[in-house]
């Protein structure tokens, strides 16, 4: 067997694993696509290509029947807070341990890299009883909380990848024309930064309008539930039979994310592979 031949049966492998791949992945979606449009509410009874295509099961969630609309908004005050919150954090954290020499720095990075091994499972009990503690159980505010703690020590390594890739020779012009360390931080790093910075906001804004478990640990009343714990409602109880409702409301929940995927797709290449270049 000659080299050209060896290299078309790679090419063709290659294809393959992509075509199986590609099935694996959006057989789901377009089950889901086509669920969604299927008349009645039964599982069983639905097809991938419906015979009569209807919008009945989206005019519902966007009706006064539905509490669809107010689990939406929560998940959107969820998400943009923590997806903001974690920018503003992880950047000042991280240009911290880029930039400055202190007690404790080193120790510092390994406990952030030690917190990353551990589940989020592990922590789920004590979660709940600080919260309830501090009085913030069942609120977005303890959720939003949460979650901003619990990406800082992952965040941080990644941002602080890309900050030490900038050179300190700008900092040192920056303080030479008279500039602070936050002039520096806002004006020289943060512009620097955005291709990361776009990745730090992309994930921590889709984490929570996909995360079930932990909102359904610190919520507990319908008006504050999140779009996952919501939707699982509709085929959580015994007797429930939503499936084509819960398809339908899964599909509007990637609305928000290609929007901002879409904003911010000029920096996400960039910063994926430039925030693990440096540690």
């Amino acid at each position: 067997m000659n080299q050209k031949q060896k290299s078309k049966i790679e090419v063709t492998l290659m294809y393959l694993v992509i075509l199986i791949t590609s099935i694996i992945i959006f057989y789901p979606l377009v089950w889901t696509v086509g669920m969604s449009l299927n008349q009645g509410t039964s599982l069983y009874s639905s097809s991938l290509i419906p015979e009569n295509f209807s919008l009945e099961h989206y005019k519902w969630l966007f009706s006064d029947e539905s509490d669809y609309l107010l689990w939406y908004k929560n998940s959107l005050i969820v998400s943009i807070s923590v997806a903001a919150g974690s920018v503003i954090i992880t950047s000042l954290v991280a240009y911290a341990f880029s930039r400055y020499q202190f007690v404790g720095k080193r120790n510092a990075l390994y406990i952030f890299l030690l917190l990353q091994m551990f589940p989020v499972m592990m922590a789920m009990v004590a979660l709940y009883i600080f919260l309830n503690m501090i009085g913030m159980l069942d609120t977005l505010t303890g959720l939003i909380l949460v979650y901003l703690g619990g990406q800082i020590p992952f965040n941080a390594w990644l941002v602080k990848g890309y900050f030490d890739t900038i050179p300190r020779e700008l900092d040192e012009a920056a303080r030479i024309d008279g500039a602070g360390h936050l002039r520096v931080f806002w004006s020289v790093m943060l512009p620097l930064a955005k291709p990361i910075l776009a990745v730090v906001a992309l994930f921590n804004f889709m984490m929570p309008l996909f995360d079930f478990l932990l909102p359904s640990i610190v919520l507990s009343s319908q008006d504050n539930y999140t779009l996952a714990v919501g939707l699982f409602n509709f085929i959580n109880d015994r007797f429930a039979n939503n499936f084509t409702r819960f398809a339908a409301g899964s599909i509007l929940i990637a609305v928000p994310v290609a929007t901002v995927y879409l904003f911010l797709q000029r920096y996400l290449i960039s910063g994926l592979t430039a925030g693990g270049t440096k540690g």
